[in-house]
């Protein structure tokens, strides 16, 4: 081997970010746990990715996230098979992609973990979009287990007390359905001391993703889509809070030994919108040959953007408010207006966003944010036409051209 090559390959371990490894033990010990509730006595619900899984962490119930899986399924590069077997069964194609995968995984057993476990109930609330009430209909039916809604009215600027009395309202049916299917009342101090769990976890998540506004950033919005995982699935557990605590103590120490996720550095790029699962690390060495870092997204920080509206020594009273008003569950404007405090925040120099044709409320209103972007900070914009799972939607000769154009534009 080279002198070259040899310190190629140093340089390049030496970015690997170490707690990846604990991140997958994690999460297979997590899906094992959960793939053998049926042998250990435990519950396994089904949960939207922007419900309130804290109730359910408070009685024991195994939370499993049907979107999470349709990321891993993505990643594997299994969704296009997957979707066309949906399609084949009378979906349309035009529906979420995370919906046909997980619809046509449950009938084959498929993806890269054999399916999903069967659910003893499903719990869906509709903060994200609207295809979750008719999906998560779809397998309250096919396996035949109690289904949940918790409706939260869309936020378009404020809310009212109106709207914070109704959903909290149904916060208390939730726990009680909750009871109803556990056989057992809900411990309250237990679920305030999750609540309190998950609100430090959620503030750990935030420092992490915070450790991106040193200047070089000492990971990327690509390595943010892998850590993500524990914060949707397992919030309000010490598990959580103890892997984040140990990834923020790796964070500051390679921003302090100057370890950067993009070697030299010299573009600051902020993501809009559900990563391109089976395309990222593509994407990824893309934007780095060109010294581009993305540092920030709006994807990673929506599990920690509602900490503002939460109250840890009212948990129970908060979580109405506070689930009520995550980003896809506000109006354009307010996106806008989040998107402009991101750009800021970490100084960014150009926004990629992924127009996703499989996710309808995250890309509805892109190029109104992309216009107010302009407008305001005069900043240029990419915009990438792809789908989160479904790689057939993927155009890698186009959006190369794209890139290419918008870097040298940054570059002019």
């Amino acid at each position: 081997m080279s002198i070259k090559r040899e310190t190629v390959d140093i340089e390049k371990e030496k970015r690997k970010i170490k707690s990846v490894k604990k991140m997958k033990e994690i999460m297979t010990h997590y899906y094992i746990d959960a793939k053998t509730a049926d042998q250990t006595g435990k519950k396994v619900a089904w949960i939207t990715s922007g419900g309130p899984v804290e109730p359910l962490i408070a009685m024991d119930v195994i939370p499993v996230y049907p979107e999470n899986h349709g990321a891993m399924i993505g990643a594997s590069k299994m969704g296009a098979d997957l979707c066309e077997k949906a399609e084949a069964m009378g979906y349309s194609g035009d529906l979420c992609t995370y919906a046909l995968a997980d619809i046509a995984c449950s009938t084959v057993d498929g993806g890269p973990i054999g399916g999903l476990p069967r659910p003893d109930m499903l719990v869906c609330c509709n903060n994200i979009c609207g295809t979750v009430l008719k999906w998560y209909e779809i397998q309250a039916r096919y396996y035949n287990v109690p289904l949940f809604i918790l409706d939260t009215p869309f936020c378009h600027t404020e809310f009212s007390e109106e709207a914070r009395q109704y959903v909290r309202r149904q916060l208390d049916e939730y726990l009680a359905f909750l009871e109803t299917n556990c056989g057992k009342k809900i411990d309250q101090d237990r679920l305030a001391e999750v609540g309190r769990r998950s609100m430090e976890g959620q503030r750990l998540w935030q420092a992490v993703l915070d450790t991106t506004m040193n200047k070089p950033a000492p990971m990327s919005a690509f390595d943010a889509f892998f850590h993500l995982a524990l914060i949707v699935t397992l919030r309000g557990t010490t598990t959580a809070i103890d892997y984040y605590t140990d990834l923020l103590d790796e964070m500051k120490a390679r921003a302090a030994g100057g370890i950067s996720a993009v070697p030299n550095e010299e573009y600051r790029l902020l993501w809009d919108n559900l990563p391109v699962w089976y395309r990222t690390r593509w994407l990824s060495d893309k934007f780095a040959s060109y010294n581009a870092c993305l540092v920030a997204d709006t994807y990673t920080s929506a599990w920690c953007g509602s900490l503002k509206y939460m109250d840890e020594n009212d948990f129970l009273d908060s979580m109405a408010e506070g689930y009520s008003r995550i980003y896809l569950n506000i109006g354009t404007d307010e996106m806008a207006a989040m998107v402009l405090e991101m750009i800021d925040k970490y100084d960014v120099d150009g926004l990629v966003m992924h127009s996703n044709r499989s996710c309808k409320p995250y890309s509805l209103g892109q190029y109104d944010i992309q216009r107010i972007v302009q407008e305001k900070r005069g900043l240029p914009t990419l915009i990438i036409e792809a789908n989160m799972t479904d790689s057939r939607s993927f155009s890698e000769s186009q959006i190369e051209t794209r890139i290419d154009a918008f870097m040298e534009l940054l570059k002019a």
